[in-house]
């Protein structure tokens, strides 16, 4: 739980509005993909920590004009959510905004990053949800917080419905860009639906893929509860504690590597395994991106591959280095299967993907320390996916600035099982 100190210490909130400086989106429409609609109830929050002088001098009002040129070139997320006669939501590119919230912090950025609860970092980033009034509902807030020292953290919530992590941090660091000066030759776009042959009249459909929890239906009131009360931790891997990992994982296979992500997947999926008694453990989920696919300049979600990988026996019976096999040999990508079961109904249904199963998110590719205000890049950035199922999530992160090239692991899972799989990781793996 956050302390009674950093609850008390966020003050002086303020709220507006801020758009595009210019009319930019000429109302036009912007249809949702089957993969857009199927991630709708997911949030990506993250925060990004400045220290002092990286915003020195730039009062909210000059902050603000930069957003408005910044928007200029960004105005599919300053746009809001109607129904066509269908039912099916899409986005109205009408300039209706960027929900900006200011805030004040009583700590020193030193004192608020030295707290061992991560939780606290929900503080410094908006955590409303689309609807229930979808067509006033931004799709992003950002919040700006100035600590005692004169740091400053930058948080945003960026609807899932959007775009993927990716996605979301391409457009945050235009922001930084356009304060250097440098504009894009084109504005952010969206990639639209492919056109795919499925056979909706089959009489015998599939059911719903494994990746998926279906819920709801929610209405237009973009939130679900979970049943299970989760608890939010992170750790720090240094590049010596990979290579160990990986050769204890690969065993006698000294030529053979598992890659990073894979080999902290191993680690985690059999801890938790154990702390569950293997209950519930035998199907995981692996979303990874492929950023060679991408092009420059989209918010898509049809770039990221969702990945389920099953064992039929208890995951404590596999040895780390047959989980490395599974993961590695057996995988299954379920994405055409969830555009499938999106327009098999008439009504689309309402999916929860991450925490559906235990679900592994590759993000150590993510440009976070890429975005750089006037010379300063941020000391520390955490990001969370919100609005998740009760089997958790994990987030496999850059390293902070200043940490070589290891990996942040970041882990929002299940209160009362914390506490076990530390000291699992501990005494099994010599992670701390």
């Amino acid at each position: 739980m956050v302390s009674s100190e950093e609850q008390n210490s966020i003050y002086d909130i303020k709220i507006s509005t801020v758009s595009a400086g210019l009319i930019s989106g000429n109302n036009a429409v912007q249809e949702l993909t089957a993969m857009d609609l199927a991630m709708k109830l997911h949030y990506i929050r993250f925060v990004y920590y400045f220290k002092s002088p990286t915003f020195d001098g730039l009062t909210i009002l000059k902050i603000k004009e930069t957003m408005f040129s910044w928007l200029n070139h960004a105005y599919i997320p300053c746009g809001r959510l109607r129904r066509d006669e269908s039912g099916r939501a899409f986005i109205k590119c009408n300039d209706g905004g960027v929900r900006i919230i200011e805030a004040k912090c009583r700590l020193s950025l030193d004192e608020w990053l030295g707290s061992k609860n991560d939780s606290r970092h929900k503080h410094l980033a908006p955590n409303q949800v689309l609807g229930p009034d979808l067509a006033f509902s931004p799709l992003v807030l950002i919040q700006l917080t100035d600590f005692k020292c004169g740091g400053k953290s930058v948080g945003m919530s960026w609807s899932h419905v959007l775009g993927d992590a990716i996605s979301a941090v391409g457009f945050i660091n235009l922001w930084a860009q356009v304060i250097a000066g440098h504009y894009p030759a084109q504005p952010l776009t969206k990639v639209q639906q492919q056109n795919r042959a499925f056979d909706f009249q089959n009489p015998n459909p599939s059911p719903d893929p494994l990746s998926t929890k279906r819920v709801g239906p929610v209405g237009d009131f973009w939130s679900t509860s979970n049943h299970t009360k989760m608890e939010a931790f992170s750790f720090y891997m240094s590049p010596t504690e990979l290579t160990r990992l990986q050769e204890q994982i690969c065993g006698e296979k000294g030529d053979e590597q598992i890659p990073v992500f894979e080999c902290i997947c191993v680690v985690i999926w059999q801890c938790l395994a154990k702390v569950r008694d293997g209950s519930g453990q035998e199907v995981v989920t692996l979303c990874q991106n492929d950023l060679k696919t991408r092009q420059k300049g989209n918010i898509t979600n049809e770039s990221q591959t969702i990945i389920v990988v099953k064992t039929c026996i208890s995951v404590g019976k596999h040895t780390p280095s047959e989980l490395r096999s599974l993961l590695t040999n057996k995988s299954n990508n379920e994405r055409l299967k969830i555009e499938e079961s999106m327009g098999r109904d008439d009504a689309l249904p309402d999916f929860l993907i991450y925490g559906a199963n235990l679900t592994f998110v590759d993000l150590s590719d993510a440009s976070f320390y890429e975005m750089e205000v006037r010379g300063n890049k941020p000391v520390y950035v955490n990001c969370f996916i919100d609005n998740i199922a009760d089997e958790g999530v994990v987030l496999v992160l850059p390293a902070p600035k200043g940490c070589s090239d290891g990996r942040m692991v970041s882990m929002t899972l299940p209160e009362n099982q914390v506490a076990e799989l530390k000291l699992v990781l501990e005494e099994d793996w010599c992670i701390a």
